[in-house]
């Protein structure tokens, strides 16, 4: 009993280690394949924590300027009335000085 006695019996060995290449090639492919996707996902998974961050700064940095700007006002108008104050007290001087 011969292991090669035909040469149809080459040809199926050969076929069989052509098969068991290819699989083995799938395999390792489907492997790093997954790898890649893995990789992707974190990537995404990063930017959209990123972009999270980014947006309540934004919205952290609007409140801030939404009460400062309703603070602007109230200043604005302080401003306005020392001003006024300090006109009136020019115009009292120089009219004390006249007489």
């Amino acid at each position: 009993m011969y292991l090669l006695e035909t040469s149809q019996d080459v040809l199926n060995i050969t076929k069989s280690v052509s098969i068991f290449a290819l699989a083995v090639f799938v395999c390792w492919f489907i492997y790093y394949l997954a790898r890649i996707m893995q990789q992707v996902f974190r990537a995404v998974k990063e930017m959209r924590d990123r972009l999270h961050k980014i947006d309540e700064l934004f919205k952290v940095l609007k409140e801030k300027i939404e009460s400062s700007a309703s603070y602007l006002f109230l200043i604005v108008e302080g401003i306005k009335k020392i001003v006024a104050v300090m006109s009136d007290r020019q115009e009292k001087r120089s009219q004390r000085s006249k007489k």
